[in-house]
């Protein structure tokens, strides 16, 4: 039987290394670090449109129930007198939005009345206006 001679059983510390060199971990770190820098700047911009579609879905629901409201009155009430435009609901609370409607008299055809409700958020940044018509008949 051979016997290998001691010195080539010898492994040196330079062809045994494992992991990873301090450099690696910090380009590892930047790359990482980026990454979520990213997701942080898309976090705020998907906060922003979740805040205006907010603002225009409650804008659009307050357009509907003023719609609903003026559809439920006589022909001939105050609040349907097209000498009056643009007209106010009263300040008991539209809450951040600032509501009015217009009626067009005989319009499209006689006896009728075309309403225009327009429903403006106050904050200008995240919101934008909703137009809502209907027309209703005597």
């Amino acid at each position: 039987m051979k016997t290998i001679p001691y010195a080539s059983m010898k492994t040196t510390a330079k062809d045994n290394q494992e992991g990873f060199t301090l450099i690696e971990v910090l380009i590892a770190m930047v790359i990482f670090a980026v990454g979520i820098l990213a997701l942080a700047g898309l976090q705020v911009t998907y906060i922003g449109g979740n805040a205006s579609a907010q603002m225009q879905t409650e804008a659009t629901a307050l357009g509907a129930q003023v719609i609903e409201h003026l559809k439920s009155l006589p022909y001939d009430a105050a609040e349907l007198d097209p000498a009056a435009n643009p007209h106010q609901p009263p300040a008991d609370g539209s809450g951040p939005y600032d509501v009015s409607w217009t009626v067009a008299d005989n319009t499209p055809v006689n006896n009728a009345k075309t309403i225009d409700v327009t429903v403006t958020p106050l904050n200008r940044v995240n919101g934008r206006r909703v137009n809502i018509s209907t027309i209703i008949g005597e």
